[in-house]
């Protein structure tokens, strides 16, 4: 049996008869860049996560970095973020001349700590940085915790960029992902919860001025038209092709979150004793995007993907480097009590096949795989 770490051959076939009708009809029409597509696929994902704008563009990276443009960071500010999480979170920081400082993040969810940004918002003021943004990331698919990060936020007149490439749609008590923060972004890379079949990213806001900056920033820095360049922008659109295929796995999303909750507590139920499973608050609904286990030493992680790959059953390491260890961030400030939670769990963690169409079998067969080497 071939066990897929995430399944797209089983989604599409779910889907292939709209898919074909959506992409013949761009291939009919001709606007292959911000096609009419694009602008129904806005207006769909606005309305699925109740923002009141929603702004598509290249990739997730340039979502991150049009919410930066549009919140005028700049030279000796300080935004905030966690370690523990992948380079694009932090690397459009000295894009726009503003500085990363690295904050912990909790042993239990993964995300921000909020004890270490409060630190790390201290040292930043010692260092002379203007504190002026948090990104805080919602890893793996389960929102950050946002409730007392929108308080840090508040006391220190910062703003939020929600940075949820890996988790739209989940939800945050009664809010929902890609509503929270003064901004929140997304990414539709194919192997995300929500992705299409190339680059694709978006940007939320319910502030209108905001959404305005973004989409000017997204062509060019536009006016009334494309050739009325009014501010430096850049070149971020989505393809008609792209949101047309988005369309369609908007549809059928909300089902199978559904789908990814069951996987995630079946798994849950043959793993915990064996390993920390995933553990999701209250008032909290995951999006999955990961199924993340902790094992208690490398040792016993590197044993269970031995098994794993020795069944050829595959498994990932995100990540195996946290962002302050690495040659491009090492140098930017941290919480100065360390980041020890983001370096123990780059050598512990590790990620199980996940996706919607998983079945009770194939999970058996990985977590027997485990069982087997002793794990």
């Amino acid at each position: 049996m071939t066990i897929e770490f995430i399944d797209l051959k089983a989604q599409q076939a779910r889907i292939k008869d709209k898919l074909d009708v959506r992409i013949q009809a761009v291939l009919a029409g001709g606007a292959y860049i911000m096609g009419p597509e694009v602008r129904e696929l806005e207006g769909k994902l606005a309305e699925f996560c109740g923002a009141k704008h929603a702004l598509t563009c290249a990739n997730g990276t340039d979502a991150l970095h049009l919410a930066l443009m549009a919140l005028g960071a700049k030279a000796g500010d300080a935004i905030f973020c966690p370690s523990f999480t992948f380079a694009a979170t932090a690397e459009i920081v000295p894009h726009v001349g503003a500085t990363p400082v690295f904050v912990d993040v909790d042993g239990r969810t993964f995300n921000m700590c909020v004890k270490s940004l409060k630190r790390a918002i201290v040292h930043a003021k010692e260092l002379g940085l203007r504190p002026a943004g948090i990104i805080p990331v919602d890893l793996f698919g389960l929102p950050a915790d946002y409730e007392p990060i929108e308080t840090i936020a508040r006391e220190n007149g910062m703003w939020i960029i929600a940075d949820s490439a890996q988790g739209f749609g989940a939800t945050y008590k009664d809010r929902t992902t890609g509503s929270i923060g003064d901004i929140a972004t997304t990414s539709f890379f194919p192997a995300k919860p929500l992705g299409c079949y190339g680059d694709g990213g978006a940007v939320f806001t319910s502030n209108d001025e905001l959404a305005a900056l973004i989409g000017s920033f997204r062509v060019h820095g536009k006016g009334s038209d494309k050739y009325d360049n009014v501010r430096i922008g850049v070149n971020s659109r989505l393809d008609t092709l792209q949101a047309a295929i988005l369309l369609e796995k908007l549809a059928i999303y909300a089902d199978e979150l559904d789908a990814r909750q069951v996987v995630a507590r079946r798994y849950s139920a043959l793993l915990s004793g064996r390993f920390q499973v995933p553990y999701i608050p209250n008032e909290m609904r995951s999006v999955w995007a990961q199924y993340t286990l902790r094992a208690a030493s490398t040792e016993q992680r590197d044993a269970a993907m031995s098994a794993l790959k020795a069944q050829n059953i595959p498994s990932v390491v995100y990540y195996p480097m946290p962002l302050h260890q690495q040659g491009a961030y090492k140098n930017y400030p941290a919480d100065p009590a360390g980041l020890s939670t983001c370096t123990d769990l780059a050598k512990t963690v590790f990620s199980l096949p996940m996706h919607p169409y998983l079945t009770a079998e194939q999970q058996e067969l990985v977590c027997a795989a485990i069982a087997k080497a002793g794990c």
